[in-house]
């Protein structure tokens, strides 16, 4: 999960430069997990559809990908009883974020 989400920060950076931020809380007997990049953002129109098998913002000759990354990290959160969002709005401010929680496993 967390290897798709920076990748895919990497990946979509319009800059030749950028930041990604990660952190971890746990909570009672959950890890929250936080996923912060500086890229160009995701407008809130596509905020579920990035999470549809096969769904892609932009053409796949203009950026190498399937579709599967995010459809395949969220089935995976919520195999493991998780949510995962999204929160990022270009017209406002670059960058997103994404959260989602996971067991602690002892």
């Amino acid at each position: 999960v967390l290897m798709n989400l920076i990748s895919n920060a990497i990946k979509h950076h319009d800059l030749e430069q950028g930041r990604i931020a990660i952190s971890a809380e746990r909570k009672g007997e959950r890890w929250m997990f936080t996923v912060h990049d500086d890229g160009p953002g995701i407008a809130p129109e596509y905020h579920e559809k990035i999470f549809g098998l096969f769904q892609t913002l932009q053409s796949r000759d203009t950026v190498e990908g399937s579709g599967l990354g995010l459809s395949l990290v969220s089935r995976l959160v919520s195999r493991y009883e998780g949510v995962i969002s999204v929160d990022s709005n270009p017209a406002v401010a670059r960058g997103t974020v994404f959260r989602f929680d996971w067991p602690v496993f002892s």
